[in-house]
């Protein structure tokens, strides 16, 4: 018997709803995977490159351990879709929480995939609404309903995130000087979420100036669909190439969109406040985007000439530590090739 050559979960009807839940746990487990897999990545983790407390083969095992709560993301989405229960009761942030927890319990790397979190579950609930309400995963509807699924969060939501990003203690957070907002990493946060009755995604929102993970929220999720998935899909056409596709969609989005993360830590050296930091880091932060389209514009990691250029590229960011890792990137990378994945694209 030959491979399968299935197109995947937009086969429609003839899914039934586990299968589908199984086929988005398969294509988030798949789009975290390839996107620590892609080499030479400048500035990350990769097959090839460690950071000093978080290896690859870490990244890999939390890319595994997110599988089981992205079915149930999946799984709750097609009830809601059903109309069995609303999307207010999805319950994104506690299924955010499980997975933190889960993909914590599996490697001893620390914080590996909050920002990939904060993106694959709406999509997951997304893709279980659509294929429940359409027998389909258009792309269209997908983002639409993602940003239907984000925007019905509530306060719980929002607590259950709250608990865990305290457990996890992230780097780079920042402090947010302002008693109106809740500060994620403060003492009061809590409070602050109850009495205000914020939910997550009034708190993405709030971020969404200075984060461009919160700012997927407020935007339908524009950078992941509007510029990684098509640049994706683009590359491996052209190439057929999985590898050149993945790094070469971290470095356009990278060119495109300075990584929020390398200036909050970058700006918090001088700056308490979150905004403050961002702003002061963003000098930096853009510099380095230009330096990804460099690489980019001699090919990236499509020839030799723009692999030699990714290696000095590499070379040049680690020796500043950690401080100038293009986490955030990463995030949306994996993000889009997820998507890539949902539509049906196979390495």
């Amino acid at each position: 018997m030959g491979p399968n050559r299935s197109k995947g979960p937009h086969r429609g009807g003839t899914r039934g709803p586990k299968a589908m839940a199984d086929d988005v746990m398969r294509s988030a487990q798949l789009a975290a995977a390839l996107e620590v897999s892609g080499w030479p990545k400048p500035g990350n983790v990769h097959r090839t490159a460690d950071f000093e407390d978080t290896t690859f083969e870490q990244f890999i095992a939390g890319s595994i351990a997110l599988g089981p709560q992205i079915r149930r993301a999946a799984l709750r989405g097609i009830e809601a879709g059903k109309g069995r229960i609303g999307l207010e009761e999805v319950g994104v942030g506690g299924i955010i929480g499980e997975i933190l927890e889960d993909v914590g319990a599996w490697h001893r790397g620390g914080n590996t995939h909050l920002g990939t979190c904060m993106l694959i579950v709406p999509l997951a609930a997304s893709a279980g609404y659509t294929f429940a309400s359409t027998s389909k995963l258009g792309i269209a509807d997908v983002r639409g309903n993602a940003a239907a699924v984000m925007k019905a969060t509530t306060v719980q939501d929002a607590l259950d995130v709250q608990r865990a990003m305290g457990l996890l203690m992230p780097t780079g957070l920042g402090k947010l000087e302002d008693k109106g907002l809740p500060d994620l990493s403060g003492e009061g946060a809590r409070r602050t979420i109850v009495e205000k009755a914020y939910t997550l995604y009034d708190m993405m929102k709030a971020s969404s100036d200075w984060d461009n993970i919160a700012r997927e929220w407020v935007t339908r999720m524009e950078i992941s669909f509007c510029c990684g998935l098509p640049t994706w899909l683009r590359i491996k056409r052209e190439t057929g190439n999985v590898n050149v596709a993945t790094v070469n969609t971290f470095l356009t989005i990278l060119s495109r969109y300075p990584d929020t993360f390398i200036a909050r830590k970058i700006g918090s050296r001088t700056e308490v406040d979150i905004r403050k930091a961002v702003r002061t880091g963003l000098v930096e932060a853009r510099k380095i985007s230009s330096m990804a389209s460099r690489a980019l514009s001699m090919g990236g990691a499509s020839n030799v000439e723009g692999i030699r250029a990714l290696r000095d590229f590499d070379r040049q960011l680690r020796a500043r530590g950690n401080e100038v890792n293009p986490g955030t990137t990463a995030d949306l990378t994996s993000s889009s090739i997820m998507i890539a994945m949902l539509s049906g694209e196979r390495p």
